[in-house]
């Protein structure tokens, strides 16, 4: 098969996975805020943090794209 489908779709669900992980973490973490507004830092670090492990997945499966793309 050729090389530049395998590329598109490791890109194509790199970015959406994280990219849905990244709505649902925040709507919970509203949501969370909303039931218990006195722990909103804390739940927002949490949140912050959460959502930055999801960023980092989409650069993996960019790197894996790239690698794909040019080895």
């Amino acid at each position: 098969m050729d090389k530049n489908l395998f590329v598109a779709l490791t890109i194509a669900v790199g970015a959406a996975m994280p990219s849905f992980a990244i709505g649902w973490l925040s709507s919970k973490g509203l949501e969370a805020i909303g039931r218990n507004p006195e722990a909103a830092g804390s739940i927002q670090t949490a949140m912050i943090l959460a959502i930055a492990f999801c960023e980092a997945i989409a650069i993996y499966a960019l790197v894996v794209a790239l690698i794909i793309k040019f080895v």
